[in-house]
């Protein structure tokens, strides 16, 4: 199916990657996310499987922006 689409060779591993970031996304607990993916070592989980994703990196950006410059009120 890659291959037809132009996106290359897909593989199981693949759709793992793509799970594990899904779930970190959806904020569930790390380690129900290395026990759903049957990892030894927590480490392979967050180091190897999980990417993060643009929007999660957009919230956490503003809100260290908001931190450090928070709005004034004006009265």
């Amino acid at each position: 199916a890659g291959i037809k689409t132009g996106l290359g060779r897909i593989g199981w591993h693949t759709f793992r990657h793509s799970y594990s970031t899904m779930l970190r996304a959806l904020k569930v607990d790390v380690k129900v996310q290395q026990e759903l993916l049957r990892h030894a070592d927590i480490r392979t989980t967050l180091n190897i499987y999980t990417q993060a994703v643009p929007e999660a990196l957009r919230t956490a950006n503003s809100k260290v922006v908001q931190m450090v410059l928070p709005e004034r009120k004006t009265a």
